[in-house]
């Protein structure tokens, strides 16, 4: 229990948290841990870091983006190893670590790990597949995967969600499906479904306000099907939080929610910015199955 393993990815965000190794080794080390480093910058590095790890280590940080928090859950889980987990942010949205209210400077955030304190959070579980803040559905989920490794993500950041998003708009296509929940049954089409975990995705840190990570429910947002001018109207409410309300939005918290096409047409997926799994989709909320780091004050 004296030593931390901080799992990094090279190629997250603007790729320049190598250069705060050093700070972050300098925190653990007068905190009383040693760093034992791995660098994965692919899923055979992560996997093979993740499954060595033992009681040796009070907790597994992984400096990142969501897409690689997505994977090393999914390698921890796939192990059976149930170490706490603190996370750095160094990607480019870092939507679940900005909801953690973690500290964008990777020195600092590695500080809110050592004093910080553990909870027990839900993850999201979409056909086998953990995913610790976002599932979505619909076209404008390839937005992050389009912009995802490019150097206009790398130099405008959050900035190029919001273009490439807005770029889309008048060429969306319907997309009829079917919503299942334990309470309601729903046939309508959509434009895009985001089931969230956390309040943000995709840069937009309002999307559901009052989303909790331990409330054992995940927070479903279907954006119906409509008009040009609808769609901008949405966008702008979308910054401010206050889409909700609108008519053009399906929104239930639920804990178990199935998606089905009605269509023949193949539907574009996604988990934590990564490609997602085929459809139909069984999502549900695993309760309390992450112990994870946080900051004081959270």
């Amino acid at each position: 229990m004296n030593a931390i393993k901080l799992i990094y990815n090279p190629l997250s965000g603007d790729r320049n948290f190598k250069n705060s190794l050093d700070a972050c080794a300098e925190v653990f080390q007068r905190a009383g841990y040693e760093t034992h480093l791995c660098r994965a910058s692919g899923h055979e590095d992560l996997d093979a870091a993740v499954k060595n790890i033992d009681c040796r280590y009070k907790y597994v940080v992984v400096a990142g983006g969501d897409g690689s928090v997505n994977l090393v859950i999914n390698a921890l889980k796939r192990h059976g190893i149930n170490i706490p987990l603190g996370i750095i942010p160094a990607g480019t949205a870092n939507d679940f670590a900005t909801y953690l209210k973690m500290p964008k400077d990777p020195g600092a955030a590695a500080m809110a790990i050592v004093t910080g304190h553990v909870i027990q959070a839900d993850l999201g579980l979409v056909n086998g597949r953990y995913f610790v803040n976002v599932c979505s559905v619909g076209a404008l989920t390839a937005v992050g995967q389009q912009v995802a490794g490019t150097r206009f993500k790398a130099a405008f950041g959050k900035i190029a969600y919001y273009v490439r998003g807005i770029g889309q708009l008048p060429h969306l296509e319907p997309i009829p499906l079917r919503i299942e929940t334990p309470s309601q049954s729903i046939e309508d089409d959509f434009i895009m479904c985001i089931i969230l975990n956390s309040s943000g995705a995709g840069g937009f840190d309002r999307l559901s306000r009052d989303a909790k990570i331990d409330d054992g429910l995940l927070d479903f947002i279907g954006f119906r099907a409509m008009t040009v001018r609808d769609m901008a109207a949405v966008f702008m409410k979308l910054l401010n939080g206050d889409h909700l309300a609108d008519p053009n939005i399906l929104f239930m918290r639920e804990k178990d929610i199935s998606i089905s096409s009605r269509a023949d047409s193949t539907v574009i997926t996604d988990t934590d910015g990564e490609p997602g799994t085929e459809m139909p989709l069984s999502i549900t909320c695993e309760a309390g199955c992450l112990p994870l780091v946080v900051p004081v004050g959270f």
